[in-house]
Order: structure tokens, then sequence, then C-alpha cells
């Protein structure tokens, strides 16, 4: 089922609307099911009908009581601040999954999938040449062509001159549908202790608000 997942995720989001439509018309036809034979992929052998009640369940702006980080770094400071930012967020709400990838070292479409379980995310890089990183931006592009439909994020990042990055990544985060819950943070240089604190208490904010 995972994988079944990582393919609606990955290739269906941006046709929801359509699969539940389709699947809508078949059912209406009052039919049988007793096997499904995919173009390609798994054959639904035993139980078949499971596989079209939770395309209907994902095809209806699914989202999970999960939170998912998504970060990528030059000098570990924006690592720095993903891992308190989630500390944060856990003391604030036990209850959420929170999920933390960095984009830069993961499988992009293992973390669109974890993207399509959650509610909300937080994305953060750190500024170079008044920008992102290529890892995070390229990111977001593909994440504007799913079209996620009513999840919440934020957006965070360190910087040393300008700090473009977090008001760069909200621009990213709001093309591609994403609903952003403030401005977002950003700290000075690689976080000392009080910007530790600082992002730990950025956590517990934004849990309340996602």
């Amino acid at each position: 089922m995972y994988e079944a997942l990582k393919y609606y995720a990955n290739i269906l989001t941006p046709f929801s609307a359509q699969v539940e439509k389709k699947i809508k018309d078949v059912l209406a036809l009052h039919l049988p099911v007793d096997i499904i034979c995919t173009s390609h992929g798994v054959i639904w052998r035993e139980n078949p009908t499971h596989i079209i009640e939770t395309y209907l369940k994902w095809a209806n702006k699914y989202k999970e009581n999960q939170i998912t980080v998504l970060y990528d770094t030059m000098w570990n400071g924006t690592r720095v601040m993903a891992e308190h930012i989630v500390k944060g967020i856990v003391q604030a709400d036990k209850s959420v999954t929170v999920k933390l990838i960095n984009i830069g070292h993961s499988d992009k479409n293992d973390a669109i999938t974890e993207i399509f379980k959650s509610k909300a995310i937080l994305v953060g890089s750190p500024t170079i040449n008044k920008g992102i990183l290529t890892a995070v931006a390229s990111f977001l592009e593909e994440l504007r062509g799913l079209g996620f439909k009513e999840k919440k994020a934020a957006a965070f990042g360190c910087y040393g001159w300008s700090g473009e990055s977090v008001p760069r990544i909200n621009e990213l985060l709001k093309a591609a549908g994403f609903i952003l819950v403030d401005d977002g943070l950003k700290t000075l240089w690689n976080p000392d202790a009080a910007n530790r604190k600082t992002c730990v208490e950025y956590g517990k904010k934004v849990a309340a608000l996602f």
C-alpha cells in the first residue's frame, strides 16, 4: 500500500478531481468487481474494492496528522534550525507525526509522498546569491506542478548577509498552492544558543497554527 500511495502522490495528485469523477462514474454502473488489472502496476486480486475506496480517500484533499520539515543546508546552520523547530513541534503536540527530510540527500519521490500525507510542511534553505539552494528550488518547482490542496506551510533559513531565502521560499510555496501561516523564520549565521531557543519556540508556535 505504501508503493500505491507513493504512486498516487507523485503521479496522480494533479488529477485528483478526474480520479474521483471517473471512479464514481464506474461505481454508478453497479458492476461486480472481482479483479482489477491495471495497464501498468500491480494486479488487485484480493478485495479489489479496497484500492478503489482508498483512491477516493486520497483524491479528496488527503492529509494525516503529520507535519513534514524539509530543508537543504550549506554549513549546517539550516539543519540545526530544522532540528530545533522539530523539537518545538514535538514539545507542543505529542500526537502529531513529524518527519524531517534533507531534500539534498533524499529521494524526492519519498519526500513528496510524505508531503502528500501531511497537513502542513516547513521548508528551509540558507540564502545563497540572494536566493535559495538549487535542491530546494527545483523541489518547490515540482511541488507547484502537483497542485496540493489545503495544506499549510512556513519557511525558515539562516543567512550571512542579506537573507532573501525565506521570502523566496514563501513566494514558491504560494505559487505551489500552499497556505502560508506567517512570514517565516530566519536567523543570522549558524544558530547560537539563543537562536536555537528561538527555533524551538517557533516550532511550538507553528504547531498551534497547523
